[in-house]
């Protein structure tokens, strides 16, 4: 008995390592909030859009100007038969500014500008479509924790209550109410509730990591939501909001418009150009010693491509096919985003039902437990009677604690076909990041380097 006593409480404080201690249970939302604003996967994906906004600036740049100042000065020793000082010592001195206005570029920089403003508005899609896979990767890490500390703590009352239940037929074999056989099958039934309870301790720090992971820090003392997302009541209107707002179909339908684009931007190779190039330049000391002269001249170029080798033509049918690529993989898209969330859809109403079935079969067994040890405290029923009637218990509680967290698991990821899996979408209390402040402030920047890094990362 003492020895029994020994095992539990090592059991008990093996356990109490394993699950935090905290002062306060944090919600489902604090770990959300916490994921979305600490994410190295997120912080990435946000500095690789504020890049893409750069695109837009670039492609403006082709409607101004450039303007470039050059400059020459030496020293040299100069002989002419033709001059009065036939040997000469000077220093030649040269300089010049020079402007190039675009007038035409054959419909290249208003196709590059449209290009450029499509990737943007796609890579947003991808940034919300990352959001989206960061927020439901924390909501199942939590959901994953709740449900393994909870089976977990089943396992651990479990094995607690076969050992009272081996203590109980050992002391009336010792009386000889009940044969060796019923002592060996408690203690089977023991050791299996001590190996399951090993597993479930496994599974919890698997769980725990994998928080670590997406959160970037421990759990402290999850509890469990009090119901799953709201998702819409039908399976129709699943489908056209998911259609219609789905991250992924949105960058795909935008990714195929930016292909589109690239067809104009290189066809324009093809067509004249236009520019006015303004040159002012001044010389000193270029041909004699008291040499000076200076220029200011204002010129029309036109160029038109006669020939290329083929190259050009061939750059342009190549991007023709990526734009029937892209739309093709935008189709795929809109599949795999109805296989989302036909997937999502079914899961949650399958999880429903079975949290239905096993609430239903925790009260039969509860009922048929009792039943089964009055039972046998008259000889009716054996030991092994009791054991199977406290297993089917046991994993009745265990099978619902999963279907528990299936249920908030699929509901989820409905919300997330849905493209309502976002800080946004779901009302979590943080800063939102507003993805078109950075696209707004260099749109039409003209000059400077200086930009802000994300936070806790250098320039």
């Amino acid at each position: 008995m003492r020895k029994a006593c020994l095992l539990a409480s090592a059991a008990l404080v093996g356990i109490g390592l394993l699950l935090p201690v905290t002062g306060r249970a944090e919600t489902l939302e604090d770990v959300l909030a916490s994921a979305y604003s600490t994410n190295p996967t997120l912080e990435a994906r946000r500095a690789r859009l504020r890049a893409t906004d750069e695109g837009v600036p670039q492609a403006l740049a082709n409607w101004r100007p450039t303007v470039s100042v050059t400059g020459q000065v030496g020293r040299g020793s100069y002989y002419s038969n033709q001059a009065t000082d036939r040997e000469q010592l000077r220093t030649p001195r040269t300089g010049s500014l020079s402007m190039t206005q675009p007038l035409y570029r054959g419909g290249r920089t208003m196709a590059q500008t449209q290009q450029a403003e499509a990737s943007v508005l796609g890579e947003r899609a991808l940034l919300q479509a990352t959001e989206q896979t960061i927020l439901l990767s924390a909501a199942t890490a939590y959901l994953n924790v709740v449900r393994d500390e909870s089976v977990l703590k089943l396992n651990i009352n479990n094995e607690q209550v076969l050992r009272r239940q081996l203590e109980a037929a050992q002391e009336r074999f010792r009386v000889g109410e009940i044969t060796r056989t019923d002592v060996s099958q408690a203690e089977a039934r023991l050791s299996r509730a001590t190996a399951d309870r090993v597993a479930a301790e496994g599974v919890l720090q698997n769980s725990r990591a994998n928080f670590i992971n997406v959160v970037g820090r421990p759990p402290e003392a999850p509890e469990a939501p009090k119901a799953a997302a709201v998702v819409p009541s039908s399976f129709d209107e699943l489908k056209t909001v998911t259609l219609a707002k789905n991250p992924n179909v949105i960058a795909a339908d935008w990714t195929a418009e930016a292909a589109k684009d690239g067809i104009d931007l290189v066809r324009g190779e093809l067509l004249p150009t236009v520019s006015l190039v303004g040159t002012l330049s001044r010389n000193l000391h270029t041909t004699s010693l008291d040499s000076e002269s200076e220029s200011a001249e204002a010129m029309v170029q036109v160029s038109v491509p006669l020939y290329e080798g083929g190259g050009t033509y061939a750059r342009l049918r190549a991007q023709k096919h990526t734009y029937g690529q892209r739309k093709i993989e935008a189709d795929q898209a809109r599949r795999d985003s109805l296989e989302t969330a036909t997937r999502g859809w079914e899961d949650l109403q399958a999880a429903r039902a079975r949290t239905r079935s096993y609430e239903s079969q925790i009260k039969a067994s509860e009922m048929a437990l009792a039943g089964v040890e009055e039972e046998a405290k008259v000889g009716s029923r054996t030991v092994l009677d009791v054991l199977d009637a406290e297993q089917e218990l046991f994993d009745a509680r265990v099978n619902l604690v999963r279907a528990q967290r299936d249920e908030m698991v699929a509901a989820f990821q409905v919300k997330s076909a849905l493209g309502q899996m976002t800080a946004d979408g779901l009302a979590l209390s943080v800063e939102v990041y507003d993805s078109t402040t950075h696209y707004q402030d260099v749109r039409d920047q003209w000059i400077g380097g200086g930009i802000q890094p994300a936070p806790g990362y250098g320039e």
